[in-house]
């Protein structure tokens, strides 16, 4: 290392410098032809964009946006913030409400990456609980859990098992938290199973806060754009704490447009198609000898455990690009998110040919994203 190099890592904080950087599907830098390793919709949106005026500074909240997505939400507009990605609603909530040094949060492991990565960012704490404990334990064995954590994350439907947690134990979990921490569910999959939202429960419940994202069903993952729903007393000290122009006039304007009325019908059309050709795809994941446990739960994913870890290697000598990591201590995981029909297809010529173990070494997991 270079005296250079030596003197600035010598200026980091212990909790930077210690810092395992978070690892999303795009920056494993695989090459292929068939992408069904990063969540997104196979559909492309068409988008009408005036750019007219870039030399004017966007409105921090864009009205119209906030609005619309609002609506969508069965909420006030008082209640949407909206942020780059749900990705900067999780660094809002642990940079507004948690201490460094001295604070937690809860997650229920295996989950989403990020709420560990930004709450190391932060230094503050991680108190690793389980999926077993969330599902399956009573309320007050996971309040005892969480003991004195200030933010509680559930990812509903999870990354990556899919699981859900019931609506009832979240209203139980918030009954018995108020006052004490914040319960935040992560719906970045709702759309593929909206019955199951908590955004009810926000009006009822000041300590229930709601993530959701533009980037899963709504087919617009390269926009970056998420929301935080809350109740009004929680959302405004993030609103003294989010960058003052944190939506550009672009980003508002493609937004806009994709939680128009007829583009979320267009939205629950392709969600229904999406959706049925998952339970296509876990037909034939059942009927092969390579996926020895199947995790459906809901999304547009589905979390399997190989027969023989070097069957990924085979998918990316074909060009099929999923995604492989470690999952409860096991390297021979992998996450096949539900493409179009045509992409799908190319799962099913990768199943069909794998009569014998394959002989390269998998490459090595990271996060789920």
């Amino acid at each position: 290392m270079s005296n250079k190099s030596a003197q600035a890592t010598s200026l980091l904080p212990q909790n930077i410098a210690a810092l395992a950087a978070y690892s999303s599907a795009k920056s494993e830098k695989l090459t292929g032809s068939t992408w069904l390793n990063a969540n997104e919709s196979p559909y492309a949106k068409n988008i009408e964009l005036s750019i007219e005026d870039l030399n004017r500074y966007p409105d921090p909240q864009p009205q119209l946006v906030i609005d619309r997505y609002a609506a969508y939400a069965e909420l006030e507009s008082e209640n949407v913030l909206m942020t780059r990605g749900a990705d900067e609603g999780i660094e809002l909530l642990v940079r507004t409400y948690c201490e460094p040094a001295k604070d937690s949060i809860a997650l229920f492991l295996p989950t989403y990456g990020m709420y560990k990565v930004t709450a190391d960012t932060h230094n503050v704490a991680i108190n690793g609980l389980t999926q077993a404990l969330l599902l399956d334990g009573s309320v007050d064995e996971i309040v005892e859990a969480v003991g004195s954590s200030k933010l509680v994350f559930i990812c509903n439907p999870n990354n990556p098992t899919g699981s859900l947690t019931p609506l009832e134990k979240v209203k139980a979990l918030a009954t018995a938290l108020a006052g004490k921490a914040l319960v935040i569910v992560d719906e970045a999959y709702i759309e593929f199973c909206p019955e199951q939202s908590a955004t009810a429960l926000i009006n009822k419940y000041s300590n229930v806060v709601v993530l959701r994202t533009l980037s899963k069903a709504f087919a617009l993952a390269g926009l970056r754009t998420g929301f935080t729903l809350a109740q009004e007393s929680v959302l405004a000290p993030i609103r003294k704490v989010i960058a003052p122009y944190p939506v550009s006039g672009v980003v508002a304007s493609i937004a806009a447009q994709a939680i128009a009325p007829d583009a979320i019908t267009s939205m629950r059309r392709q969600v229904t198609i999406l959706n049925s050709l998952k339970a296509k795809l876990v037909q034939w994941l059942n009927a092969s000898p390579a996926a020895l446990k199947i995790l459906t739960g809901e999304g547009n994913f589905v979390t399997l455990k190989l027969a023989d870890k070097n069957y990924f290697k085979v998918a990316l000598e074909q060009g099929l690009v999923m995604r492989a990591f470690t999952l409860y201590g096991e390297d021979d995981w992998l996450r096949i998110s539900i493409g179009n029909e045509q992409e799908l297809e190319q799962v099913k010529i990768w199943l069909d040919g794998l009569d014998k173990p394959a002989t390269s070494p998998l490459l090595s997991g990271q996060e789920v994203s």
